[in-house]
């Protein structure tokens, strides 16, 4: 029977690493720092993904919550009248 290509019971030969090549390190990047650091990191990472935000214009925002509010209030029509009919409904069907 022939293995399929890429079959994972047989790795390649430049897959396999020898065990003296192996190195067991606790943590790898992160255990060399403090954890005031890495907090300090952490924070530094969150404003510069911050700053590559591209925020909305005052109009833009302004349109969008326009639109929001107005499916909002679509929604709230359309769920009062199923249940009101549903509810005379109901009262219609079992007295």
């Amino acid at each position: 029977m022939t293995d399929a290509v890429g079959s994972i019971d047989m790795p390649d030969a430049q897959d396999e690493a020898p065990e003296s090549k192996k190195k067991n390190r606790k943590g790898g990047k992160r255990a060399k720092k403090g954890p005031l650091k890495r907090l300090a990191l952490f924070y530094r990472q969150i404003i510069a993904e911050l700053r590559k935000v591209v925020w909305p214009t005052r109009n833009q925002l302004t349109s969008y919550t326009t639109v929001v509010i107005i499916f909002v209030a679509i929604m709230i029509a359309l769920v009062t009248v199923i249940d009101y009919g549903l509810s005379h409904a109901a009262k219609y069907v079992f007295g």
